[in-house]
């Protein structure tokens, strides 16, 4: 499980650097005028269903289902429900594909009201996003795939296919002379990306002699209960969606440059979640379904604890730096050309802000996975809805005190009130049970988070003066990374020195495995 974790986590890295260099490309290629505009809404359209039609809502509900199937009753049987569950969610996607197509002026009206003014703009929009909205169709068959291959153990390939929508964009930006416009090139290799990614996942499937086939879709108990639990799962995935909107629209009101300080801080912040966080839940889910369908419990129960505890003890780390020297992280990550210093301040008040969450954020995977694994889609759901709730006041009443820190800090409570619903409700219901490793290391993390902070703290004035040595950008990042050099190491000394101390063995650390593996 520690080797899984760790692919999924270095591959979800390796997207978010392509990622970067994406935009990178894009912000010089279609600059800041009406093409980059337009492009965004046609991006962000098949995007803001993706997670709701597949990734979050269709593993929820089809992983335990399939594990369920495969460990009770049988390869024969899993496979016929992986079948049906492929046909049903073809047969959606054309069907979703189609009125996208038909009505896609009505779509741009509603997520981007503001373009009508401008004729040029939306039509624009309208063209590009019928362009980009096939990406939906493939990226939601290669999430059923991705499923299949994890539910057997196989995360890398699943992991790696999302670096293809960066690096198939970035080529077809190459060659964008070919196009119309660049716009429309950058439209196309994401729809082009969609196809490479399904093409790799369809391999690999082969390959594993688990790809899926056409079959007559049945009402038998392994597809009821998959809808049973996809329903919950879908309107709990659109609580996050409805919170994003939500943000979008809040965020339109402050005062300019607010929305480009939640922006960038953002950008930041998301990076341990899509690391850490997310892997977590990618990994966890199916080995927790794969235990509680054996009956094994205390199996199941020692891998949430492990998860959790390498999920906060490799967050921690971002943790301190968001909150200590968020000033510091932005400068060095941003300041330059148009961001000056001012701008680098404003981010880093709301990069602090989303910092005091960050733990919450990432453990949420880890908590939620045992209501998942047998079933229940139900609880998060409720969860979640309620949180967003409380996300959705917090938001109203902070924003004009407090601005985009205010936006920013309501997110942080709202993952807070999250997780610590999930904690009552899982240990209630016999679904967390944490040990006496989980809290040795918590507490060790604890201690050596200290130690960072101080770090952090005290030596964050010699580090700048060495970047102005230096000189300019690289001078920044050249002490950037020096200072994250010493504190990760000294943050990993303590915390190893501090677990062995408390009784904690290598192996319940996952090292022994991993160096066996290694």
């Amino acid at each position: 499980m520690y080797k899984s974790f760790l692919s999924v986590s270095g591959f979800t890295l390796l997207s978010r650097l392509t990622g970067f260099l994406r935009d990178v490309v894009l912000s010089g290629v279609l600059g800041a005028g009406m093409m980059m505009d337009a492009f965004s809404v046609a991006l962000r359209l098949p995007n803001h269903f993706r997670p709701i039609f597949g990734e979050g809502a269709f593993n929820a509900a089809y992983v335990p289902t399939y594990l369920r199937a495969l460990e009770q009753q049988g390869e024969a049987r899993a496979q016929n429900f992986a079948n049906q569950i492929f046909t049903l969610l073809l047969i959606s996607q054309v069907a979703l594909l189609a009125l996208g197509w038909l009505f896609m002026p009505e779509f741009v009206d509603l997520l981007a009201p503001g373009f009508a003014a401008d004729p040029e703009k939306y039509a624009l929009t309208v063209t590009l996003t019928r362009i980009t909205f096939p990406y939906l169709f493939f990226v939601t068959l290669v999430t059923m795939h991705s499923a299949t291959l994890n539910a057997h153990g196989v995360f890398a390939t699943p992991a790696f296919a999302p670096v293809l929508l960066n690096v198939v964009t970035i080529g077809f930006l190459a060659v964008s002379y070919l196009f119309p416009n660049a716009a429309y090139a950058a439209a196309f290799g994401v729809t082009a990306s969609g196809v490479a990614q399904l093409v790799l996942l369809m391999a690999s499937a082969r390959r594993h002699g688990v790809l899926e086939k056409f079959a007559k879709p049945g009402w038998g108990a392994d597809v009821r209960a998959f809808f049973r639990m996809f329903g919950p799962a879908v309107i709990g995935s659109s609580g996050l969606q409805i919170a994003m909107f939500a943000d979008t629209i809040i965020g339109s009101l402050l005062k300019t440059g607010g929305p480009s300080s939640i922006y960038f801080a953002d950008r930041l912040y998301q990076l341990p979640i899509g690391l850490v966080g997310v892997a977590a839940g990618t990994v966890l889910l199916p080995e927790m379904s794969r235990c509680f369908a054996r009956e094994n419990w205390e199996g199941a129960f020692t891998a949430q604890n492990r998860t959790l505890a390498m999920t906060v003890a490799l967050t921690a780390p971002f943790a301190i730096a968001f909150t200590v020297i968020p000033e510091f992280v932005v400068r060095a990550v941003f300041e330059h050309g148009r961001f000056h210093l001012k701008d680098a301040l404003a981010t880093a008040a709301v990069l602090r802000a989303y910092g005091s969450g960050l733990l919450a954020m990432v453990a949420i995977n880890a908590l939620r996975s045992g209501f998942q694994a047998m079933g229940d889609t139900r609880t998060p759901m409720l969860v979640s809805l309620a949180a967003l709730a409380v996300n959705l006041i917090l938001k109203i009443a902070l924003y004009q005190p407090l601005g985009a820190v205010g936006i920013a800090l309501a997110t942080s409570v709202n993952a807070w009130i999250n997780v610590a619903l999930l904690v009552v409700l899982a240990m209630r219901r016999y679904l967390f049970q944490p040990d006496e490793s989980l809290r040795s290391i918590l507490l060790a993390c604890a201690t050596a988070s200290v130690v960072l902070a101080n770090i952090a703290l005290w030596l964050q004035g010699p580090f700048l003066s060495l970047s102005q040595w230096i000189g300019g950008i690289p001078g920044l990042l050249a002490a950037l990374a020096g200072l994250g050099l010493l504190g990760g190491l000294v943050y990993g000394a303590v915390l190893l020195i501090g677990a062995r101390a408390l009784g904690v063995t290598a192996g319940q650390m996952g090292l022994s495995r991993l160096a066996r593996r290694g």
